[in-house]
């Protein structure tokens, strides 16, 4: 029973680290900052929200004073009556990042991996992303001029 309970504590250290990285690079109060988060679901391909790190890092935002705009391909309306009431779920991933302050990727669906990189940033109101799944090269990020966090990797 001890082994269960340690893998369920360092789950959900993971789930909390992408929201420490967020408060490292804003501050603690979100008030008056939008995040666009890409990806609901605990997995590509279905509308599985069991265990889904969104739904507690969106909680986590919003009770930081922050607005978020979510878009997933499959798990939207599953996710919904789960989410915070404020949650603004849209009809597009462009339509979520739109003059957003950062963007949170969560879900490594394949419609996420190559975007047009030049229309995202000169949609967002700040150019970072927080990569939750490390899809994306870091090097590659900072080049296009972004401000860019993954998991793991030492930021």
């Amino acid at each position: 029973m001890e082994v269960l309970e340690a893998v369920d504590r360092v789950n959900n250290r993971q789930k909390s680290l992408l929201v420490e990285k967020v408060m490292k690079h804003f501050g603690r109060d979100l008030s008056g900052l939008k995040f666009a988060v890409w990806g609901l679901s605990f997995k590509p391909k279905t509308d599985d929200m069991r265990e889904a790190p969104s739904l507690r890092i969106i909680d986590q935002l919003i009770a930081a004073g922050a607005t978020v705009c979510a878009y997933d391909p499959v798990a939207m309306e599953v996710a919904a009556p789960m989410l915070p009431a404020s949650t603004l779920l849209t009809g597009t991933a462009e339509a979520a990042v739109q003059n957003a302050d950062a963007l949170l990727l969560l879900t490594e669906w394949p419609e996420f991996r190559m975007p047009d990189f030049t229309a995202l940033k000169a949609q967002m109101a700040q150019p970072v992303i927080f990569d939750g799944r490390n899809i994306y090269a870091a090097d590659d990020m900072r080049k296009l001029g972004y401000t860019y966090y993954g998991i793991g990797l030492g930021e």
